[in-house]
């Protein structure tokens, strides 16, 4: 008799309960598991390609999980943008659960890639980041989960926006529930308050900003993710335009309206911005005066 390790008798259980998709998707592992469903890795034979496929753990085909994993498959067919993963089909199992199969995004999460990364580096991704929701709000969508395991870095830099699934779509629900991660969420979204809107979002990219520029962050760049982050929504940034805006500044030696700089901070912040232009017309000045010198003795 020929015994099997323990590791196949595993992969054999696992391979037993992937789901019976239609022929053309042939499942090859699991990419990935979360609070709603599983992740499967799958092979689109038509197009001949990998692909993710998302599907629900149990049957619920009218139920509110079913419900709020075929509303995560509309929202991101909705949010066509270079940060949000694209949809490319949705069906029912024979099994009932739902599923949906999307591009599969090859990368590391945000806290790993960044890890040791250089400042300038981590705020183009967060650039990045910002864009993809600023376009899903202006679509009506606020993710409700924003945080740094939600986001996806490839080997070229291009960040995702991943895990819509406790979105609320405002142009359809108004959904109040207490939903999102501990630390990320703003109080009045801990509170299941109705008046969650995109502010929420603001606070949850505070919170990753301030994760992202460290505990030696710049002055000006702490200000900004203390402010995004502020328990009074009505005193954070209004939108992620606003946040992107004062982040821009910044990245630009440009004054941050989160932040009142000293003169003399001004003077440095000027010197660096126009570094270059100033050391030439300092050089051209010594010239100058070491000639006059010269001619003089």
């Amino acid at each position: 008799m020929t015994w099997l390790s323990d590791g196949i008798v595993e992969h054999l259980r696992e391979a037993a309960a992937w789901p019976e998709l239609d022929p053309r998707y042939t499942i090859t592992g699991v990419a990935g598991r979360g609070g709603m469903g599983t992740v499967f890795q799958a092979r689109d034979a038509v197009l001949d390609r990998d692909v993710a496929v998302k599907v629900l753990d149990v049957a619920d085909r009218q139920g509110a999980r079913a419900a709020r994993l075929a509303r995560e498959a509309h929202i991101l067919a909705r949010l066509d943008h270079p940060g949000v993963v694209p949809v490319h089909d949705a069906g029912i199992l024979p099994d009932g659960r739902p599923y949906y199969v999307m591009k599969l995004v090859r990368g590391r999460k945000l806290d790993e890639t960044l890890a040791g990364a250089a400042l300038g580096e981590r705020l183009d991704v967060f650039a990045r980041v910002l864009d993809a929701v600023a376009f899903a709000h202006e679509h009506g969508v606020v993710h409700r989960d924003l945080k740094p395991e939600n986001i996806m870095v490839g080997r070229f830099g291009e960040a995702y926006v991943m895990d819509w699934g406790v979105a609320q779509d405002r142009t359809r629900d108004a959904e109040a529930a207490v939903v999102g991660t501990p630390g990320f969420m703003p109080p009045e979204q801990e509170e299941a308050s109705a008046a969650v809107d995109g502010r929420a979002d603001v606070f949850a990219l505070g919170v990753m900003l301030g994760h992202l520029a460290g505990d030696d962050a710049p002055r000006p760049l702490a200000a900004i993710a203390h402010r995004a982050r502020h328990p009074d929504p009505d005193a954070r940034y209004q939108s992620v335009h606003d946040l992107a805006r004062d982040v821009s500044s910044f990245r630009n030696q440009e004054p941050v309206e989160a932040y009142r700089e000293s003169p003399g901070e001004r003077l440095v912040r000027v010197y660096r911005r126009y570094e270059l232009p100033v050391l030439l017309v300092l050089a051209y000045v010594l010239m100058r005066a070491g000639l006059l010198i010269w001619n003089g003795l």
